[in-house]
């Protein structure tokens, strides 16, 4: 049995964008086009896309994966990994290339995948079962497991439709990972869920990968894609950046960022979640004078301007984001509901600012993520993974000593004194 359980070579996905379909929707449609003007017609549907009507989402993306190795893959809103994830699972075809999978899949790539909303929680067990190619026996024998992890017994026999999203997810992520595929794909499934739920699931995930199965990870969490994988495939644009350690393809991720001194702009394609109403635009990183900078000194002030488009007049909005380190821990998670801060804003631009005195973190790189506006309910409006980098560098008002790069994350000078023992 060879030791590759999935091998892509040049794999490419082509999608036409940005102009209605040629082809007609039906028969009698087709004819009356045809009567109207036969060689329009004609011409109509076989030319072919010009390049501003064509989106590559893969290109030439080639990569192996050995038996029993936890690969993550990550990359920014757009750059293809959830893309590959259908190829990979049969659920879309390449434009050109080919993967050869060595082994039952099991995948979820997002909330709720395979499963019918008028079914029940226990209905649905088995059907999934059953579409991952799990014989009847196999599925009896892990039900109680996948139940228990899931924490649905008082639901069991409730049609799924009437879940709550985290309901959703946990039932999904226990059936693709009680069922023994030899091979898991797993879409930002910590995407929903709580931090227990999110535990449990890194936890099965490893467990998964020391009974020698191989797991595909796609995460945007780039603590928990240190934490379990040891290698790491870098898409941008489609196109493969990068293959290696866990923590240098994290490195060279954080430095693709879309910036230029401190300052980001957002594409309309890194938003993770969008109703239109209101959306992130830019950021930028300034200084307490309000100069635009992207490397600061060891207590400084730490200015974060986020500018939003808002399409109506929103009361009662909040906002929050969180600092991360260079390997994706969360180190800060500021919210303005914790300042008794409520965002009231009309149609328009408006710049959403938070300072951070006396920055206290050690010297190294540290980046915003997770910017994140919704209404008054916790109704998320808005919600952009990937902010902009910015450097701590040694020195500053507050040092006394050295500071190694990463010795620490938190700066603190406690106050200090001596007593007599007595």
């Amino acid at each position: 049995m060879t030791d590759i359980a999935i091998r892509v070579e040049n794999l490419g996905k082509m999608y036409r964008i940005g102009t209605e379909d040629r082809r007609p929707a039906t028969f009698w449609q087709a004819a009356r086009q045809l009567a109207a003007s036969p060689f329009a017609y004609l011409q109509r549907i076989t030319r072919p896309p010009t390049e501003a009507e064509t989106l590559w989402a893969l290109k030439d993306v080639s990569f192996e994966v050995q038996r029993g190795e936890v690969v993550g893959i990550i990359g920014r809103n757009g750059a293809g990994k959830s893309t590959l994830l259908k190829i990979l699972s049969r659920i879309t075809e390449p434009t050109h290339g080919h993967a050869q999978i060595h082994g039952r899949v099991g995948s979820l790539l997002e909330v709720g995948t395979g499963f019918h909303p008028e079914l029940t929680g226990r209905e649905n067990i088995y059907l999934n079962g059953a579409i991952l190619g799990m014989k009847r026996v196999e599925i009896d024998r892990k039900f109680d497991e996948i139940v228990a992890f899931a924490e649905i017994e008082r639901f069991l026999d409730t049609p799924v439709k009437r879940y709550s999203s985290g309901m959703y997810v946990r039932l999904a992520f226990a059936v693709a990972a009680h069922l023994e595929p030899e091979i898991l794909l797993v879409d930002e499934v910590l995407a929903v869920g709580d931090v227990a739920f999110q535990k449990k699931c890194l936890g099965k995930m490893q467990d998964v990968a020391k009974e020698g199965r191989t797991v595909i990870f796609v995460s945007h969490n780039m603590g928990a894609v240190s934490q379990l994988c040891e290698r790491a495939i870098l898409l941008d644009s489609g196109t493969v950046k990068s293959i290696g350690d866990v923590d240098k393809v994290i490195s060279e991720h954080i430095n693709l960022f879309e910036q230029s001194n401190g300052h980001i702009v957002f594409r309309g394609d890194t938003s993770a979640t969008t109703k239109g109403k209101i959306s992130f635009c830019a950021l930028t990183l300034e200084d307490q004078s309000g100069r635009i900078r992207s490397r600061f000194f060891v207590g400084e002030s730490l200015v974060i301007r986020a500018r939003i488009n808002s399409k109506c007049t929103l009361d009662d909005l909040q906002a929050s984001f969180i600092i991360r380190s260079g390997r994706g821990i969360g180190i800060y998670h500021c919210m303005t509901r914790d300042a008794n801060i409520n965002i009231q804003v009309r149609p328009g631009e408006w710049d959403i600012i938070a300072e951070i005195k006396d920055l206290r973190l050690y010297p190294g790189q540290y980046w915003i993520a997770d910017l994140w506006i919704a209404d008054y309910s916790g109704a998320t409006l808005d919600l952009q993974r990937e902010g902009g980098r910015f450097e701590v560098v040694e020195g500053g008002p507050l040092v006394k000593r050295r500071l190694a790069n990463h010795a620490a994350i938190i700066y603190e000078v406690p106050h200090w004194s001596v007593e007599s023992a007595k």
